[in-house]
């Protein structure tokens, strides 16, 4: 039996999360003793210099055992991020054009400033 065969034979049921450049792939796989346990796969698109690319993946194996103490702990780090740092998503900070808050008010201040100097018209005081 090939590769690809016992790869089909063990996948018993999949779903994929597509998020940005990452996809989450959970697969259930059947163990030679025909029990199941979870992959979970991580796959990363990274692009090279001359415009090809290529996907680094990291795999997770999930074993029945593992599920009730894996499930809890998930569930406590998500609500705590959550709790912590609400559900906005803060990744724009790592785009190219991002500008802190403070940056940003401080632009915006001198835009303004610069934008009623200029409506402003020179008074010479030697006219008066």
């Amino acid at each position: 039996m090939s590769d690809n065969e016992m790869m089909e034979k063990e996948e018993i049921f999949s779903k994929v999360l597509r998020a940005g450049r990452r996809t989450y792939f959970f697969d259930v796989r059947a163990t030679k003793a025909g029990d199941y346990y979870l992959t979970i796969t991580e796959s990363k698109k990274f692009t090279n210099d001359d415009g090809s690319f290529h996907y680094k993946k990291h795999k997770i194996y999930l074993y029945k055992e593992d599920f009730t103490g894996f499930s809890e702990i998930l569930n406590e780090m998500t609500s705590y991020i959550v709790d912590q740092k609400g559900e906005e998503v803060i990744s724009e900070r790592h785009q190219k054009d991002y500008q802190k808050s403070y940056e940003k008010d401080t632009t915006e201040a001198t835009e303004k400033a610069t934008a009623s100097t200029e409506s402003f018209t020179d008074v010479n005081f030697d006219d008066i």
